[in-house]
């Protein structure tokens, strides 16, 4: 068994600490050797995420969106065990693995423009360790709980090192009303312990409404007293890159507005998984890809190829 420098889901309440990995994986000596200047890097540094407001064209969203209703009528992709719905109104909540149902998607993760920041970011290759698209429908679309994701990764799907980066690609707009997605800055400097031990099969229940792997309210008080909330709103086509330690959150749909928003989870290549650090078994490979790591190549954005979707 690997050694567990992020213990969790203990029995007793444990103290938060401080981070035992870089939050930059370049080395110093080519730092900048990518498309992000030291601004940027010492934003993401100190804040844990980066926002790029109108990162793509609205034109260049449209085709998702509209594949992504496609999928919503599809009912043999419906029953699969990766969509899943919301646990009040049964609408698609979320729907997992998506660059492996449409090359659409698979070509959008290999995006030059976000893949070369990623990798200087994570310092190196990366691959694709889970890929999803979050659902919020109008009226009905339910809020996800404060969390880490690199906890749950850790605990759950055997992630040894803070070295991965979300990628989140606003397919439609996100505004105050339909629940865009909140961060704390700062967060991910500390590691927060969580308490109690996984159940079994958790992310059956936990896709839905998250109980396990989810910070005490004390911790989040004083994180949020430390750095604030952020909430970044945009258009269609906006990007959120945000580290995989950072606290993040999102209330309901309260309003008529839809909130469809991708995510592509960049992992290192020297970052792959092993056995689950706080879980009996690892979850699914569409929550967690265990496949011997393939780093990604660069993909050209503007050339159309052909959507080929699996049953």
């Amino acid at each position: 068994m690997q050694q567990d420098d992020y213990i969790t889901r203990t029995a007793q309440p444990e103290p938060r600490y401080m981070r035992r990995d870089p939050v930059v994986h370049s080395p110093s000596d080519s730092r900048w050797n990518g498309p992000l200047g030291e601004v940027a890097l010492s934003s993401f540094e100190r804040d844990g995420f980066l926002w790029f407001e109108g990162f793509f064209s609205q034109e260049r969203m449209a085709p998702f969106f509209e594949e992504l209703e496609d999928m919503s009528r599809d009912e043999n992709l419906l029953k699969q065990d990766g969509v899943v719905r919301d646990p009040k109104s049964g609408a698609v909540r979320s729907v997992f693995d998506m660059h492996r149902i449409s090359s659409r998607f698979a070509e959008l993760t290999r995006d030059p423009r976000i893949l070369g920041m990623v990798r200087q970011l994570l310092g190196g290759d990366v691959y694709i360790h889970q890929s999803r698209i979050n659902d919020k429908y109008g009226f009905q679309g339910a809020g996800f709980d404060w969390h880490s994701d690199f906890e749950t990764w850790h605990a759950e799907d055997g992630m040894p090192r803070m070295r991965a980066i979300s990628a989140s690609i606003m397919l439609t707009d996100n505004n105050e009303f339909n629940g865009p997605l909140m961060l704390i800055p700062g967060s991910h400097h500390q590691f927060v312990p969580c308490q109690g031990a996984t159940p079994d099969d958790n992310w059956k229940s936990s896709l839905k409404a998250q109980e396990a792997g989810v910070p005490s309210q004390q911790n989040l008080q004083d994180l949020v007293n430390r750095g604030g909330i952020a909430a970044p709103k945009g258009p269609a086509g906006s990007l959120l890159l945000f580290e995989c330690n950072v606290q993040h959150a999102s209330n309901s749909n309260m309003s008529p507005w839809p909130r469809s928003n991708l995510f592509f989870v960049y992992n290192s290549v020297e970052n792959a998984l092993v056995e689950p650090f706080a879980a009996d078994n690892p979850r699914p490979s569409f929550l967690a890809n265990r496949d011997t790591p393939e780093p990604l190549q660069m993909h050209d954005p503007y050339i159309d190829t052909p959507v080929r979707r699996s049953a």
